[in-house]
C-alpha cells in the first residue's frame, strides 16, 4: 500500500476474535490503527504490550484493529491464536486472515506490520519489524493531532 491510499474493505476474514467492524465503522470518527501480527512471530509478541499500551492509552480517540496473518500452515490453527491473543492480552478485534485475503488487500508481507489511517481512511503511516514504537507513536500523535485541530 502507499501512503493516502484508502483502507480496504475488512472482508475474506476466516473468523473475527473480540467482535467484528466493518470499514465504514471505522472511518469517520477517529484514526486507526491496524497491526498485523502472527502466533509464530516472536517479534510480534515482543512487542504487543506496547501495542496494547497504545491502545489503552489512546482508546477514546483511536481505533485499533489486530489482524492475524499466518506465516506457516501451523499459524492457522484456531485456537492456538486464541489461546496466543489470550495471553498477550489482545482485546481489541482480530481479524483472522487464513486465507490471506486481507494481508493481499494490502499488500503486506511483514509481521509485526503497523498501518495508520487517518479518520478519512487515508494510509499515512506504515512501518514493519519489532522496533520503531517511538516512531509509530509519534505518527499516531500526528495524525491525532491533525483530526483534533479538524474538529
Amino acid at each position: 500500500m502507499k501512503l493516502r491510499e484508502q483502507m480496504p474493505e475488512l472482508t475474506g476474514a476466516t473468523e473475527w476474535l473480540n467482535g467484528q467492524v466493518t470499514k465504514e465503522e471505522l472511518i469517520g470518527e477517529k484514526p486507526t490503527l491496524i497491526h498485523f501480527w502472527s502466533i509464530s512471530c516472536y517479534l510480534c509478541k515482543e512487542a504487543m504490550p506496547q501495542v496494547n499500551e497504545f491502545r489503552d492509552q489512546y482508546k477514546d480517540k483511536l481505533n485499533v484493529i489486530a489482524v492475524h496473518m499466518p506465516r506457516s500452515e501451523d499459524d492457522v490453527n484456531m485456537d492456538e491464536i486464541k489461546k496466543v491473543a489470550a495471553d498477550h492480552d489482545i482485546i481489541q478485534p482480530i481479524f483472522v486472515d487464513n486465507e490471506l485475503k486481507l494481508t493481499d488487500a494490502f499488500e503486506n508481507q511483514y509481521v509485526p506490520a503497523y498501518y495508520v489511517f487517518d479518520k478519512t481512511g487515508a494510509l499515512r503511516h506504515f512501518q514493519a519489524g519489532g522496533s520503531g514504537m517511538k516512531m509509530l507513536e509519534k505518527r499516531v500523535n500526528r495524525v491525532l493531532d491533525e483530526n483534533e485541530k479538524a474538529e
